[in-house]
Order: C-alpha cells, then sequence, then structure tokens
C-alpha cells in the first residue's frame, strides 16, 4: 500500500549520501548555507529558510509548521563520512497538489559540495521514494534559466524541460524566467 505524501517524514539513503530529518545540530551549516549569496544567486527569495534569523527555530519550525500544514517536507542532505553523517544542504518537497498527486521538489548546497555528484544522487532518491513509495504521480522542478548545473541534475534524473523562459514571481523586482521540468 502506498503512504500518503505527509505520513512520515522520510528517511531515504543510498551508500553515499542520506537525506533525513534534520537536526538542531545542523543549525550552525544551514545559516552558514543560508548567509551564502553564491549558494542562493539562483534561488527565490523567499525560501522558508530565509525567514528567520535563528536557524534552530527554521530546522524546529520545518517540522511544528511546514510539514504538519502540507506546505513542505524539508529533509537535511547528508554525506556519508565514515561513520559520521555531514551537512550538506537540504532538499525540499514542496507546492502539495492532493487531487493531482503532484509535487514539485528542489535542494541547495553548501558550495564546496557542488561537483560532487551529491545533487543527482539527492534528487535520485527523491523521485524513487516519491515513485516508489507514495501516491505521487507527477513531480515537477523549476530553474533559473542560467542555473545550467541544477538544469543537468535534473536531466541526469529523466526530468523533461516542458516549458523554457517562463516568468515567475521569485521575490526579486521583476518577474524570473526560469525553465520547468516535469518527470
Amino acid at each position: 500500500m502506498m503512504k500518503k505524501l505527509f505520513d512520515v517524514i522520510p528517511f531515504l539513503e543510498n551508500d553515499k549520501i542520506i537525506l533525513k530529518k534534520m537536526e538542531d545540530s545542523d543549525a550552525r551549516e544551514l545559516e552558514r548555507m543560508t548567509r551564502s549569496d553564491h549558494v542562493y544567486r539562483y534561488l527565490p527569495t523567499f525560501l522558508f529558510e530565509q525567514k528567520y534569523e535563528n536557524k534552530h527555530d527554521v530546522i524546529r519550525l520545518f517540522y511544528e509548521e511546514c510539514f504538519p500544514e502540507k506546505e513542505g517536507i524539508f529533509l537535511g542532505i547528508y554525506r556519508k563520512e565514515n561513520s559520521d553523517a555531514v551537512f550538506c544542504g537540504i532538499a525540499e518537497f514542496y507546492g502539495f497538489r492532493d487531487p493531482v498527486h503532484k509535487i514539485s521538489i528542489g535542494y541547495r548546497l553548501l558550495e564546496e559540495y557542488w561537483g560532487r555528484g551529491i545533487a543527482s544522487m539527492a534528487v535520485s532518491l527523491m523521485v524513487d521514494y516519491l515513485y516508489g513509495q507514495t501516491e505521487i504521480e507527477i513531480i515537477t522542478a523549476s530553474t533559473m534559466i542560467e542555473n545550467q548545473a541544477s538544469a543537468s541534475v535534473l536531466r541526469k534524473n529523466d526530468f523533461v524541460l516542458v516549458n523554457s523562459n517562463v516568468g515567475e514571481d521569485w521575490g526579486f523586482p521583476e518577474p524570473t524566467m526560469v525553465d520547468k521540468w516535469i518527470r
């Protein structure tokens, strides 16, 4: 029997990474990531982790507010290092549309983890979970046109570009031109 998407906070892993509920101890690295203009240059200005200064509050509210209200599921992305799990970034399920079994996905990584295949592995785990264990039938993603690295991650995970150069409100003074992907 398939799970409803918001029944549980998933724990996903392969031999190199883990996607799981974030812990309060991740607040310092989360703060370091959110302060990076380089990390956030291709992302909307209104992401949840940027709403509050105190990142301990952000982590708590991910699971006390966003999850119960079905606004989103936030998972930490961790690289397996010996017997440790090292925080690398965030994986997000958002924009849930229950009647059509649709969800959008996104991720962001600390810069030092770019180009290591972590994003591709995280997206693969997310897709496998959504299609293999939940009722989700449609997965979408959006990328700024300039963000060719994320476009490549989506292509590697069999996403198809369905609309290019579409104006969306990402919180900037002018509409942001994005590419829309589906799997």
